[in-house]
């Protein structure tokens, strides 16, 4: 590992997460990665794969010359097939579809990755692995290690540091904290404000409104939250966490549902990945 990177694991330690400086500490951290990298692995929600992109660092990759190889992750939690046949997918070449759950991927990402080190000619290649809070990255990288080298939590912004790890001889594979795009941390519209909890950004215990996250994904969704939790909610998010809400004793003084805490349980269920809909992919 370079002196560079040295440093920022020390700096990276001394910053109080819940300040301005430690963006800044974090999206330094990243810049210093993708210039160090010979390849960027991008981790995004196979459920939600434009909003859990990050153009601003992709840009940043793809001016420097560097491959990106978009991972599909929590594949498990869609029908692959028809999102090939529903979703624009060339603008996210080369990709695969990644699965730690279902021990999926780990093959044709590892034939991908060696194919791309080949080409750069070097004898040790470095690997960056970037994505949004909770994306999955922890659970690759132990994926592709073979052990529990990465920590892993459900709970977005687990990965403090950073860590470098040898995926096989010249290898490396360098694990980096989820970073949020600086512009979506200031802004307050329903759009992020929804958007973040969706994707497992912001963990469900710290989301606000979560109704709103929770309507936003009845109406995406239709009859998949119902099915779930086996609530004839006619699409009515509002008598969904009504009724959900009765038949987990959610209730309040005087007997009124709590609907804050019947909310944050669907969300938790969704980021936790306990509502799967969908059929599973097949086999490599």
């Amino acid at each position: 590992m370079t002196q560079g990177l040295g440093r920022m694991k020390s700096a990276a330690r001394r910053k109080n997460p819940g300040t301005n400086k430690h963006v800044k500490s974090v999206t330094g951290q990243i810049d210093s990665i993708i210039k160090e990298a010979d390849i960027i692995l991008e981790v995004l929600d196979a459920r939600f794969i434009d909003k859990s992109r990050n153009p601003e660092l992709e840009e940043k990759v793809k001016r420097q010359g560097k491959v990106i190889i978009y991972i599909l992750n929590k594949s498990d939690l869609v029908d692959v097939n028809e999102l090939k046949r529903t979703v624009e997918l060339e603008q996210v070449r080369p990709y695969i579809f990644f699965s730690s759950k279902d021990r999926k991927g780990s093959l044709s990402l590892r034939r991908l990755i060696k194919i791309n080190a080949e080409k750069t000619k070097k004898d040790s290649v470095s690997v960056g692995v970037i994505g949004y809070p909770n994306s999955g990255k922890s659970s690759l990288i132990n994926y592709l290690v073979g052990k529990s080298s990465a920590r892993v939590s459900s709970q977005a912004g687990y990965t403090k540091g950073i860590q470098k790890l040898k995926l096989s001889k010249g290898l490396y594979l360098i694990d980096t904290p989820g970073i949020i795009p600086p512009q979506e941390k200031i802004q307050s519209t329903e759009e992020i404000l929804v958007k973040l909890p969706k994707i497992g950004a912001t963990t469900w215990d710290k989301t606000k409104n979560p109704d709103m996250v929770v309507a936003s994904l009845v109406r995406q969704y239709p009859k998949i939250l119902e099915d779930f939790y086996k609530v004839n909610a006619k699409g009515n998010s509002e008598f969904l966490i009504e009724e959900l809400g009765k038949k987990l004793g959610y209730l309040k003084k005087g007997g009124l549902v709590d609907e804050d805490r019947t909310a944050k349980k669907i969300l938790r269920d969704w980021q936790e990945g306990k509502i799967s809909y969908f059929k599973k992919f097949g086999d490599e």
